[in-house]
């Protein structure tokens, strides 16, 4: 029971575009204890257990107007802006 993330660090992570509630794919990741490139790469040689929907990219445009509007998502600012919807 000692490995359970606390609700609030969980939540502190999810934010909305549109009515989605996403999740950056660096922060599910850390969540998970695993480099963001091998939880991607995970994700791409599974895509068949995912719906189509599981994530999508930013384009470099989303990426910079929403590192620029939201000071939480600075860490993309270098990102590729994979964002995983929960």
């Amino acid at each position: 029971m000692d490995d359970l993330i606390p609700q609030e660090i969980i939540e502190q992570r999810i934010f909305f575009i549109g009515n989605q509630k996403v999740m950056i794919d660096g922060d599910l990741a850390e969540l998970y204890g695993v480099e963001t490139k091998h939880l991607n790469r995970q994700i791409k040689r599974n895509m068949q257990r995912f719906s189509e929907e599981f994530m999508f990219q930013l384009t470099p445009d989303e990426r910079n107007q929403s590192v620029t509007i939201c000071h939480r998502l600075r860490t993309m600012k270098h990102s590729l802006g994979k964002i995983v919807n929960i």
